[in-house]
């Protein structure tokens, strides 16, 4: 009787724990999330800045949940909205924005800025943008904020257990090498000599980003920047990808991984983790038909031959239907397109995420 008694409890008991912890769950799965980069991953920072490149204005956000422009240079959501929805968190706020603040801060934050590079001469006609070197400078004071909310040790931890999304290098090609003929970069650098002291200068970045608490980071490569249609639109005769930035990606993306390979190596641990946005999104423009776009040369919003030609604005060509357009804009995915990218992301096989996706990260992380 005594035993039966015993095991009664000891099944309320287990019961108990369970609920407890079911409870507790949420906590410990919540992983704050940040982004740093460009345009491709800019969440709204730039505009609160007096910069040119904005997404502020109609059609930008036209198929966003408020239906409005929010910054975001997409017709909806983007690449870390999608990566926050597909792991269950809130939508990072840019790091300017008033509303980041007190348990705001737990989410994370987006420090990106339309417009910048590696370097920091790349995107000098845009004036006012948030410069790589100035997003980290960020990164410390959000930090410092984040110690004054919950204290230093566990402002520590929840950094070092964060996931890091950066997108850098497609601007110090498109708007730096390959801006306007003989442009003093080019005059500097033979291409092979450029794409080197690009990976260089990234290296330092990266490991500033480690030396700041990052221990999980997602790098994105460059996409088939030939292939956008702002490029075939200035560069190609009938509509091909142009192929010297084509060759500038084939240079760049191989590099950059074995940069991050070299870097987890020196860490002993898989802290960067490489991301083939260049495959990702040559599936789709390979065969978009497969992926159910219509097209992947003409920008669903724009003007000119593939609508590739200045900015998108009222005045623009607008598609109907943006579900079939592999491009937003002359430069940026739809959001459809985007959400392609996140699922290779986070169960794309090795030749697309090295040395893991982003599910297996997940589920690695939380064993720990």
């Amino acid at each position: 009787m005594d035993k039966i008694i015993s095991m009664a409890n000891s099944s309320v008991l287990v019961m108990v724990l369970m609920a407890l912890l079911g409870t507790l769950a949420p906590l410990t799965e919540a992983r704050a999330f940040f982004v740093f980069g460009d345009s491709l991953v800019d969440s709204g920072n730039n505009n609160y800045l007096v910069t040119s490149a904005r997404a502020d204005s109609p059609p930008y956000g036209i198929d966003y949940p408020t239906h409005r422009a929010t910054g975001r240079f997409s017709n909806g959501l983007n690449i870390p909205d999608i990566i926050s929805q597909t792991i269950k968190s809130e939508p990072t706020l840019p790091y300017l924005s008033p509303q980041l603040t007190g348990e705001k801060l737990l989410v994370g934050a987006n420090f990106a800025s339309a417009g910048i590079g590696i370097l920091n001469d790349t995107g000098i006609q845009f004036l006012n943008i948030i410069r790589i070197y100035r997003q980290l400078e960020y990164f410390q004071q959000y930090q410092q904020k984040l110690t004054a909310l919950v204290g230093a040790q566990k402002a520590r931890g929840i950094v070092n257990q964060a996931l890091v999304l950066i997108t850098l290098g497609g601007n110090d090609f498109v708007n730096n090498y390959y801006l306007v003929p003989n442009s003093a970069r080019s005059r500097q650098f033979a291409l092979p000599n450029y794409v080197r002291y690009l990976i260089s200068e990234y290296q330092k970045i990266l490991m500033r980003l480690y030396k700041l608490g990052a221990r999980r980071v997602l790098v994105t490569g460059t996409g088939p920047m030939g292939c956008v249609p702002a490029e075939r639109a200035m560069r190609s005769r009938n509509g091909e990808c142009a192929a010297e930035l084509q060759q500038a990606s084939a240079l760049f993306n191989p590099q950059l991984v074995q940069m991050l390979q070299g870097l987890n190596k020196k860490f002993h641990a898989d802290v960067f983790i490489a991301a083939n946005t260049h495959e990702m999104h040559m599936d789709f423009i390979t065969d978009p038909q497969a992926f159910g776009f219509t097209t992947s040369k003409i920008a669903c919003c724009g003007q000119g031959p593939y609508n590739g030609l200045g900015l998108c604005t009222v005045l623009s060509n607008l598609c109907p239907n943006r579900g079939q357009y592999a491009f937003w804009d002359a430069f940026h995915p739809s959001e459809k397109a985007n959400r392609l990218i996140v699922q290779q992301i986070m169960t794309g096989s090795t030749m697309y995420m090295n040395p893991m996706n982003l599910s297996t990260i997940m589920a690695l992380d939380s064993r720990t």
